[in-house]
């Protein structure tokens, strides 16, 4: 491993678990110290205690990213003892259903994770990250530009996580503020096999296989292929990257079909 982001100092939210916890782990071993954010301290402790296995430095804060006031107490935390480098926004829930069979009230959900939670947690680190540049990554979906069956609230919610993701980009320029998203089709985490477990019990392997053969590559992606991309993005080896939103899809958007 490489120590791309030695020095750095990052917080990744949604990092309990999947991606997101993937991606803290990544850049701690490339070098960074990382604060875990995620609603699920359980897990984000078990992750910090992996990365310390591998002498890597993580601390782990359990904040609702809907909730503006904890996420600003959280960050103020964070920030006065250091300054922010890094912010990678994975947290994020998915929900099923099409513009009829979405209610209200989980319209209303995604919004608040997906949407208002990527806006608080920028907004909470913006004023650090001006002081001294840095680079903002958020976690968007290939639904937000092509059309998925059934994920009527999901494509909007990550939908406008890329124009948000633009946005940032622009106005941000003068302070040296890198700002860029990452769109994976399906990748395999705990959320896929709670999916199957619940939807087709008794059927988990025989619907795994029938997902995986959706991809043109005939299998999911891993959430460490898509940590490797963020590595990247984050790193002053992207230095001229901003504005951008990263397919990572198995060939999914240009090839499907």
């Amino acid at each position: 491993m490489s120590s791309r982001l030695s020095g750095k100092i990052a917080v990744v939210t949604g990092a309990g678990s999947g991606i997101g916890r993937a991606i803290a782990v990544r850049f701690a071993q490339e070098g960074a110290a990382v604060h875990l954010v995620d609603l699920n301290e359980q897990g984000c402790k078990e992750a910090v205690e992996e990365i310390a296995r591998s002498g890597g430095s993580a601390a782990a804060y359990a904040c609702n990213v809907t909730d503006q006031a904890s996420v600003k107490v959280t960050f103020s935390e964070m920030t006065s003892a250091s300054r922010i480098d890094i912010l990678v926004n994975s947290a994020g829930i998915s929900h099923i259903g099409k513009l009829e069979t979405t209610p209200e009230a989980d319209f209303d959900r995604v919004y608040a994770v997906n949407i208002k939670g990527t806006y608080n947690c920028m907004y909470a680190a913006i004023d650090s990250m001006k002081k001294n540049g840095g680079v903002i990554l958020n976690m968007a979906s290939v639904a937000a530009s092509a059309g998925l069956a059934d994920r009527f609230a999901y494509s909007m919610s990550k939908g406008a996580v890329v124009s948000m993701t633009l946005s940032v980009a622009r106005d941000y320029l003068p302070h040296k503020i890198r700002c860029n998203c990452i769109s994976p089709a399906r990748i395999h985490t705990a959320f896929v096999d709670g999916y199957l477990k619940k939807n087709y019990p008794g059927r988990e392997a025989e619907m795994f296989e029938q997902l995986s053969k959706s991809s043109p590559m005939g299998r999911m992606g891993k959430p460490e292929e898509v940590a490797a991309l963020a590595a990247f993005l984050c790193s002053d080896e992207a230095a001229f990257i901003t504005g951008t939103d990263y397919p990572i899809d198995g060939g999914f958007f240009n090839l499907h079909g």
